[in-house]
């Protein structure tokens, strides 16, 4: 068990710093760094603004930006408070996928004044992290700000655990021989990432999928739902989270600890998908899954149960692999790309030290390992390839001669031999 005296020692001082990359020892340096020698590379950004991708950092630095409402499982902290997190998910950026990044908290929660803060400052950087914003203005933020922008932004809590929760399906319907248009699908939670999960389902075929929030059952009886809540509306006689849940093929959890019961799970359909991802305690323990059904496939959002569903398995490698295209957006073909890319990662041969990290020498793909583990090394490879290889087809990048297999090899000796150097395919 983790202390909390161990945490706080953790965070004493911050989790980030800055790493100068040049050297800065002589009278020499300190004029090529800055005055004169620093108005040349101005200058040249001034004639030809893709010149900063040259010249500056800006090419592998993202920022992570929130307003603090809707902060992991804390809610409404603030802007303040929430920089521990914002600052954990730079740190994650750099030791996953050696990317470069800012933490910003910023303390207006008025989404069109976010939005103009946010354009404001995008110049600094090649893509932008949106963190732990609410639904639903959360939408509003992401879409105007893609729309204004000409870097990739992602607002991570909705499509990274769409992408992951996507290849978890995708490789556990197969494994329990179902089609994915033919099963029930329940989602406990309407928030931002329940919403988007529910629509990547439907794009790779999914055909009845039902919601609840935290009033039950989103059917077509319900009068209080708002614009985004009314897409999801289910013809449907089901009032309670229990009635829809009865069998049900898959139930994906993202609302709050100990919301589903024993006997709610006893009545879902034979081999069960079961993804209950509240956190730190989820909806239901894998053990009380365990006492009512033998048959079901289970993750958690933790790291001590199987099928860990953890964001870190997407954004760092969907970042590199945009900023080293260039790409101008992440569009909803790259994101596919990057659950399929998981999938099908899952399959392969698991390498000896992710074995070892797990204390697992029999550890292959299965019911209990449906996606990668976090510390596979072959995820940025086959991730930050796949999102690369989609911007050049999606015409979102400006690159026109792209060698895929060229750059999986840039990612391999990166991530293998040499990982404190940023790739680039340009």
């Amino acid at each position: 068990m983790i202390t909390d005296e161990e945490i706080l020692t953790y965070h004493k001082g911050g989790k980030i710093g800055t790493l100068v990359t040049k050297d800065c020892e002589t009278q020499k340096d300190l004029s090529l760094a800055y005055t004169p020698g620093v108005a040349l590379p101005c200058k040249e950004i001034e004639r030809d603004p893709s010149l900063a991708y040259e010249y500056t950092a800006k090419g592998n630095m993202v920022a992570v930006i929130t307003d603090g409402t809707a902060v992991l499982g804390l809610g409404d902290i603030g802007a303040l408070a929430s920089k521990p997190v914002m600052e954990g998910k730079v740190v994650l950026f750099k030791k996953f996928a050696n990317v470069d990044g800012v933490d910003i908290e910023v303390d207006e929660k008025d989404p069109q004044k976010f939005i103009d803060i946010c354009a404001a400052i995008s110049p600094s950087f090649g893509g932008i992290n949106l963190e732990d914003i609410k639904a639903p203005k959360c939408f509003e933020i992401e879409k105007k700000l893609q729309e204004r922008l000409d870097i990739p932004v992602m607002h991570d809590d909705q499509h990274g655990t769409a992408i992951i929760t996507t290849a978890a399906l995708l490789n556990a319907s197969e494994l329990v021989n179902k089609k994915i248009e033919d099963m029930k699908i329940v989602v406990l939670g309407a928030g931002a990432a329940a919403m988007t999960c529910a629509k990547m389902y439907k794009k790779i075929g999914a055909a009845n999928i039902c919601m609840c929030d935290s009033k039950g059952v989103i059917n077509h009886k319900r009068t209080d739902l708002n614009e985004y809540k009314k897409e999801f509306i289910v013809q449907t006689d089901d009032e309670t989270m229990a009635d829809a849940i009865k069998n049900a093929d898959m139930l994906l959890g993202l609302s709050v600890a100990n919301t589903v019961s024993k006997e709610m799970i006893s009545t879902m359909a034979k081999d069960p998908i079961i993804l209950v991802l509240a956190n730190p305690t989820p909806e239901i323990l894998p053990e009380e899954i365990k006492a009512v059904r033998d048959d079901a496939i289970i993750g958690t959002g933790r790291s001590d149960y199987p099928n860990q569903v953890n964001n870190v398995l997407g954004f760092p490698f969907i970042f590199r692999g945009a900023l080293d295209v260039r790409a101008k957006k992440i569009t909803e073909n790259m994101k596919m790309a990057a659950a399929k890319a998981l999938a099908a990662l899952a399959k392969e041969p698991i390498p000896y030290y992710v074995k070892a990290a797990y204390d697992d020498q029999n550890l292959e793909y299965g019911k209990e390992h449906i996606i990668p583990k976090p510390f596979n090394k072959e995820v940025q490879i086959w991730v930050s390839s796949a999102i690369a290889q989609a911007a050049i087809e999606d015409g979102v990048t400006d690159i026109k001669d792209f060698d895929i297999e060229a750059y999986r090899k840039q990612l391999r000796h990166m991530v293998y031999f040499n990982s404190n150097s940023a790739t680039c395919a340009i």
